[in-house]
């Protein structure tokens, strides 16, 4: 599995611990603020400012801060910041020996002391670190090593778990699609086929119409051609500019429909009644669109005439009179976009039921294949592989809005510890139990441990068998 970049961060800023330590003759008073926990792959880093010169060490004490990370019975002690009497720093300088924690010590006189100190210490990081807490220890020393006062603050209350702090991750719950009873798929497109004025006849080498025509021929042909696929409807809808009257339009619409239905029985030998037919004389709607993305001059107006409740032909008056110039920029711009004819080609996919077909088809052609079949396929692979992954991953791909597609390929993208892909997935999955089962180990995976015991336990609640292992694997991480 390639790995993953990682960086996290956990930051308590300009927090200041009032880490008050007693001692027989004086306060002393620490002051740390900024504390900042960072992951970047295999390192943690912990940086924070400390202020030592706030204390005030007679010659004979020292006085250690130790930053300590922490989770249940594991911990790790960073070097500490070391602040000496000057008797006691003398001391161990001429007997050579190390200072109270060892020689990674950060040492400092008490009188040379800086007044801010910018702490940052890299160490591994390792698994147990997820989820624990930064404490800054506090302790007073007098002669002899004697532990005078001791005082302990939390700066970091719970470092982040990253995803990849699960190496067992909790059981996915994938739901097998349901069967597609007979797999209906469609092509559509538009034409826009040129006429002469008020004819209804179609002219094949008339300006543009060649290429228009081929546009539907092509699109049947590529249906026709392909022996998993059968034609069960063709349907052609023609739509007329605004201009001229509705009545004049209604029938140009009506007739020019025909005449490309009629061109096309010519061409190929459809059962009666396989082609449908339908229009609209005047296409407003096409109209509003076009012009809403204009900077027409009376654009506003334009677009209120066009959705208010006059008649056809006085719409188109009171546009054509009252803003002219506009007009014949969509008499000239708009208009002819407006006639055209839209065609919807539905068809049959066989259904597939080989193996080995099925993931051949994933990698060419799979607009053939159903959800169910996707399934399928991957049955055959090992769960977590990249070429199960990859199934689910297309099948996504075809089906962007359905949400057994969506909850599928979310587990896909979990295993791979890739969380937003997961999310984005997560979020057109539905309501299923099955969904609000893969949102709690979404949210666990996340390091939102309430929101994910409390979708767990939902899910549990309806009957997901798998909640039970995820609850039991959070507890035991936590």
């Amino acid at each position: 599995m390639t790995r993953i970049k990682l960086f996290y961060t956990a930051i308590a800023t300009v927090m200041t611990l009032g880490a008050t330590a007693q001692t027989a003759d004086r306060q002393a008073e620490t002051a740390v603020s900024d504390v900042v926990m960072e992951r970047n792959d295999k390192l943690l880093t912990v940086k924070m400012s400390v202020k030592p010169g706030k204390i005030n060490v007679s010659n004979n004490r020292a006085t250690l801060i130790t930053p300590i990370i922490i989770k249940g019975t594991d911990s790790l002690a960073l070097p500490s910041v070391g602040i000496y009497g000057s008797r006691r720093y003398y001391f161990y300088v001429r007997e050579g020996r190390s200072m109270l924690s060892g020689p990674d010590e950060l040492t400092y006189r008490a009188t040379e002391a800086p007044d801010t100190l910018k702490y940052s210490k890299i160490v591994t990081f390792e698994r147990w670190m997820n989820g624990s807490r930064l404490e800054i220890v506090q302790r007073d020393y007098g002669c002899c090593h004697t532990l005078l006062a001791e005082n302990t603050q939390t700066a970091i209350r719970r470092f982040p778990v990253h995803p990849d702090y699960w190496e067992e991750l909790p059981p996915f719950a994938f739901i097998k699609p349901k069967t597609e009873a007979v797999k209906t798929r469609e092509l559509s497109g538009s034409a826009f086929i040129d006429f002469k004025v008020n004819r209804t006849d179609i002219l094949p080498e008339y300006r543009n119409n060649t290429a228009e025509l081929a546009k539907i021929t092509a699109t049947i042909d590529s249906v026709r051609a392909d022996r998993d696929l059968t034609i069960t409807a063709l349907s052609i809808r023609g739509f007329a500019s605004p201009e001229g009257s509705y009545a004049n339009n209604d029938r140009l619409a009506r007739r020019r429909t025909q005449a490309l239905k009629d061109y096309v029985c010519r061409l190929y030998s459809f059962k009666p009644g396989l082609i449908a037919t339908s229009h609209e004389p005047e296409d407003w709607q096409g109209l509003r669109r076009y012009v809403e993305n204009t900077n027409l001059a009376g654009k506003a107006e334009i677009l209120r005439i066009i959705d208010s409740d006059m008649q056809p032909d006085a719409k188109e008056k009171r546009i054509r009179d009252a803003h002219a110039a506009d007009y014949r920029f969509l008499l000239d711009h708009c208009y002819p976009a407006l006639r055209h004819s839209d065609y919807r080609i539905e068809y049959t996919v066989r259904r597939f039921s080989d193996v080995e077909e099925i993931k051949r088809l994933i990698k060419s052609q799979p607009a053939k294949l159903s959800l169910e079949e996707f399934y399928i396929a991957a049955q055959t692979l090992e769960p977590g592989s990249d070429g199960f992954n990859e199934i689910f991953e297309t099948a996504v791909r075809m089906y962007p809005d359905d949400a057994t597609a969506n909850l599928n390929a979310a587990y896909t993208a979990m295993s791979r510890r890739d969380i937003k892909r997961a999310g984005e997935c997560l979020a057109k999955a539905g309501d299923s139990p099955e969904a609000v089962y893969a949102r709690g180990v979404h949210a666990l995976l996340t390091d939102n441990d309430n929101e994910a015991r409390s979708l767990l336990e939902e899910a549990h609640r309806q009957g997901v068998a798998e909640a039970a292992e995820a609850i039991r694997l959070m507890e035991e991480n936590n």
